[in-house]
């Protein structure tokens, strides 16, 4: 009988927390631990759960994002550079369309912070940008975002929300504003590959003015090279 009080006990202690693993050290909580986990998960079309729970310190933060969502460039860029407890968790899940639920509960330090941000959008670039801490130096609010003013992970550029956005172009007039993942990028010449919304759009142009304003995925790539001035 005591051992059956014993596993109930167990038991409901795991689904009252949802946690598999308990410590029994307040110091070892305290120092860092469940951070990251759960991200990028059951997702369904392209671009979508990238760059999601990276950077995090403390305990529980940046869980839970980028899970479930279908068509392109969701999800991205959520729960990252947190620091405190149970912060940037559950952002950018359940979406469908395009450029949802981007670059939220970024940030944030303190307690309880940037959760539960973007989710369920259906449409084109909605749910982006909410439940974040504070700018750097540069503008920027995430995990290893060059540039300015852009938000979530691993962007470049200027205004760039999600993950991989506006990197490795050629010159600051290419890769700008866009929402996803993956958009805008790797562009020579000017004026190429902004204002994109989903993943993959907008990259590896030459010449000028290519690459712009797309919406989907693999819109406006591979336009304007290999051209020669007579």
């Amino acid at each position: 009988m005591r051992k059956m009080k014993r596993t109930t006990f167990v038991l409901a202690l795991f689904a009252a927390t949802g946690l598999f693993l308990i410590s029994s050290s307040t110091a070892a909580i305290s120092a860092g631990g469940g951070n990251g986990n759960g991200n990028g998960n059951s997702n369904f079309g392209g671009g979508n759960g990238v760059g999601n729970g990276n950077g995090n310190t403390g305990t529980n933060n940046g869980s839970g994002n980028g899970n479930a969502n279908s068509g392109y460039g969701n999800g991205n860029g959520n729960g990252n550079a947190n620091s405190g407890a149970n912060n940037g968790g559950n952002n950018g899940n359940l979406n469908a369309g395009m450029g949802n639920g981007n670059g939220n509960g970024n940030g944030n330090t303190g307690s309880a912070n940037g959760s539960y941000n973007g989710n369920a959008n259906s449409g084109s670039a909605n749910g982006n940008r909410n439940g974040n801490g504070p700018y750097d130096a540069s503008g920027n609010i995430g995990h290893a975002n060059t540039g300015t003013g852009n938000v979530g992970a691993f962007n470049g550029g200027t205004g760039n929300t999600g993950a991989f956005n506006g990197i490795g172009n050629a010159d600051s007039t290419s890769g700008n504003n866009n929402t996803g993942a993956y958009n805008g990028s790797y562009n020579t010449g000017s004026y190429n590959g902004n204002n994109n919304v989903g993943a993959f759009n907008g990259t590896h142009n030459g010449g000028s003015y290519n690459g712009n304003n797309n919406i989907g995925s693999h819109n406006g790539n591979y336009n304007g090279n290999g051209n020669v001035t007579p």
